[in-house]
């Protein structure tokens, strides 16, 4: 029997999400600099052997059953679908997911379901082309569009889409996407804009608070909350009516969810962070590459989970807060 991942104040992590690599083929305004960022060396970044190693840990001694893999895009990294299948290896039932932009998906979406991904979260903070080439500095509309059929195709299902809303930018196609929801029965995640762009840009003046989105859609489209398995970040609703589909909203800014917090992250060269906003990491890679055998591995895992932060978030709206050093793209979402 699997022993829980418990940190100080009770709670189990049982959600790990794994960066495959840094670099990213876009450039989204609340993410990084147009120019992008220094990336990191092909030998820093975990390889696939790594990442089996260290995910068969988290599964095998600690019952964590969700994998979500992430980036940067981690559509860029080479057979990235050779690593879903090694890790689906380690138990087919495991709910392996990603987040991507989309792009490449025409090409990987049946690869990758094949290997053994359940599902993909798309990010999408537009449905029109010309703004969507001002926030993700690439004219890549169509693609991504696309990338969402060849997902739907390829049975990657439930679709979630992930929306950063940021005042005065796309807040006022918030009814798009709950219509959009609705018509294609795909879950909609309404983001609040964090402190976590890498340019040090962010304004709370941007921040739109996700109740006020919840309430606009209200008027127009009654929400019941959904029946969720387990504590998630996101506060999901149906819609009243019976219409497909549902929405979302992530209120990390507003109403933080640290309390009921189920995650780790590791990012793209195998430092375990257990908070998002957190301002150190553990460095696994180097552990693993030293020699470290996997009892001492867990040791360090079970230690830096036991110390995890109350949560960064709590303290956005302090004068005195202070952001990560990484960027959400150089953390893994």
């Amino acid at each position: 029997m699997p022993a829980a991942l418990r940190d100080s104040f009770g709670r189990v992590a049982d959600d790990l999400r794994i960066s495959v690599t840094d670099r990213c083929n876009f450039r989204c305004v609340y993410c990084m600099p147009a120019e992008g960022l220094r990336w990191l060396a092909r030998e820093d970044i975990l390889r696939f052997e790594e990442i089996h190693r260290l995910t068969r840990i988290f599964v095998q001694r600690y019952g964590v059953r969700t994998i979500r893999l992430t980036g940067g895009e981690p559509l860029v990294r080479v057979r990235i679908e050779e690593l879903v299948a090694m890790l689906n290896s380690l138990d087919p039932s495991l709910d392996i997911t990603m987040t991507t932009n989309g792009v490449l998906l025409r090409q990987k979406a049946k690869l990758l379901r094949e290997a053994g991904l359940k599902r993909v979260n798309v990010s999408l903070d537009t449905l029109h082309a010309d703004r969507f080439q001002e926030i993700a500095r690439r004219d890549a509309f169509a693609r991504t569009m696309d990338g969402l059929a060849a997902a739907e195709e390829a049975g990657l299902r439930p679709l979630k889409l992930n929306l950063v809303v940021m005042r005065g930018v796309n807040d006022d196609e918030v009814l798009d996407f709950a219509r959009l929801a609705r018509q294609r029965g795909y879950e909609v995640r309404f983001i609040e804009y964090m402190p976590l762009d890498g340019q040090g840009r962010w304004n709370s003046d941007l921040v739109v608070p996700n109740r006020r989105l919840q309430e606009q859609i209200e008027d127009l489209f009654p929400l019941v909350a959904a029946q969720e398995g387990k504590a998630a970040p996101a506060q999901s609703f149906k819609f009243a009516d019976g219409a497909p589909g549902g929405v979302g909203f992530i209120s990390s800014v507003s109403d933080a969810f640290c309390a009921s917090c189920n995650r780790l992250r590791l990012s793209a060269e195998g430092g375990l962070r257990t908070c998002l906003f957190s301002m150190r990491e553990t460095p696994l890679r180097d552990l693993m590459r030293q020699g470290a055998s996997d009892d001492s591995l867990a040791r360090v895992i079970e230690a830096a989970v036991w110390q995890k932060e109350e949560g960064g978030a709590l303290h956005i709206s302090d004068s005195s807060y202070q952001a990560p050093a990484k960027s959400m793209s150089q953390i893994g979402g």
